[in-house]
């Protein structure tokens, strides 16, 4: 199949504001956008920043927010939206389950001024349970016509699980997984493919759905919808047969016009990241990752957003483009907007990180900006530069040190203050 190159309906100023921003060559940001290495969401003269992600980029960090059947409110998740982007959120998914689904994601539509992604096949699935009894009663038609009003309501990007096949199901059965299948996208169609004896519509349907984000300018995040859940089942066949799959989907969404990006791995050893990294672009053309963590280990529950900030630092090294934050509560319950804030905070130092590896513009040299205040004890700007200034308040405020050139840890014998006297006779 020839590879064509993205046609996108993005604009020239569009353009000009993401070159800006990651300080890269406006040509070089827009052959690898037209050759599909790179997906730009939002416009310059509209509503939603001007966002990419992709080869040479800034790695971005997501934030899940959304309602559950047991806490339903919608004044809770505009919070948790509030507070991600006031500690910076690159961008926003609405993982809603609970409630009025459909207002609840307009209202986040309208208070997000970053892109936005949504997972539609949950209200499928909801609204099956609610009209048929079942989610297995789910039709192809209604899937689509939810994808649609998804589309209609201005997301930017919907993760949509097409590589849950028959072909990849049954590579994932012919292992024996410890947790089986983790993403709820890829168990409710599985489940259904199973109870209807059929391929998933998402993938048997795939030009329509592709008609859909076309018409809408909605770009497709491909989902790991046989992600593994625990260590022990990283790169396994499922994965490997799913990503497979996505490889193939890959070409004919940038073969009808659509941006695409794919997801991967949420749980994984420290010494499988960088070899999944390079196998995933190889078979997905080179198309933006966007990882859940990965979680190196499975022990940490209260903890897992450091077991994913320790595995995202490697994989975006490595080559990933954008992480999905996870917070302290991820394996316990829906997080509260401090754990939204935590793990924002956490995953971007591990996207961070990264891209001081990958060279990209700017980033060693913020951490020459704080290398340099802390050489020169001038707490203000340590302040400034820090990724969470508030902490540093917080924290300078708790404990004050009697020198105010100091940090209470050392207070007069602080080694910064003992070297520059030694080399400049005062402090």
């Amino acid at each position: 199949m020839a590879v064509q190159q993205v046609l996108t309906p993005v604009s020239e100023a569009t353009l000009k504001a993401v070159a800006a921003d990651e300080k890269i060559d406006l040509e070089k940001l827009r052959a690898r956008l037209q050759s599909g290495e790179i997906v730009i969401w939002g416009q310059a003269e509209g509503a939603v920043k001007p966002t990419g992600i992709g080869t040479g980029l800034r790695t971005k960090v997501n934030a899940n927010i959304g309602t559950s059947p047991d806490f339903p409110s919608l004044e809770d998740e505009l919070d948790k939206l509030h507070a991600a982007l006031s500690v910076g959120a690159d961008t926003i998914m609405d993982l809603s389950i609970g409630g009025d689904v459909d207002a609840i994601r307009r209202e986040i539509r309208a208070a997000c001024n970053v892109p936005l992604g949504t997972v539609p096949i949950y209200q499928a699935a909801i609204e099956a349970e609610e009209h048929y009894g079942s989610m297995d009663k789910m039709t192809p038609d209604q899937i689509f016509e939810v994808i649609e009003r998804h589309a209609a309501d201005g997301v930017d990007f919907m993760t949509l699980h097409c590589g849950v096949t028959h072909y990849s199901v049954a590579a994932l059965d012919s292992d024996d997984r410890l947790c089986g299948i983790v993403s709820r996208g890829g168990s409710m169609l599985a489940r259904w493919m199973q109870a209807n004896d059929a391929e998933n519509p998402l993938y048997e349907h795939y030009d329509r759905l592709l008609a859909i984000l076309s018409k809408y300018n909605v770009s497709a995040s491909l989902g790991d919808g046989l992600r593994p859940g625990a260590v022990a089942d990283a790169s396994d066949r499922g994965q490997i047969a799913e990503t497979e799959v996505l490889g193939e989907l890959v070409l004919r969404a940038r073969n009808n016009g659509v941006q695409v990006f794919v997801e991967g791995p949420g749980h994984m050893p420290l010494d499988q990241i960088a070899g999944n990294v390079i196998l995933q672009k190889q078979l997905c053309h080179n198309a933006p990752f966007y990882v859940l963590g990965p979680l190196v280990t499975d022990i940490a529950p209260g903890y897992d957003h450091i077991t994913s900030a320790i595995g995202g630092a490697i994989c975006a090294a490595a080559g990933a483009d954008y992480l999905c934050y996870v917070t302290p509560a991820e394996h316990l319950g829906l997080p509260t907007t401090d754990d939204v804030v935590e793990g924002v905070i956490v995953t971007r130092i591990a996207a961070h990180a990264a891209d001081i590896v990958k060279g990209v513009p700017g980033a060693v040299q913020w951490d020459d900006a704080m290398s340099q205040a802390r050489g020169n004890l001038d707490w203000q700007a340590m302040t400034e530069l820090a990724i969470n200034p508030g902490r540093v308040i917080e924290r300078r405020g708790e404990r004050a040190s009697l020198d105010p050139a100091a940090c209470s840890m050392c207070g007069k014998f602080c080694s910064m203050k003992i070297d520059r006297t030694r080399r400049h006779g005062k402090a």
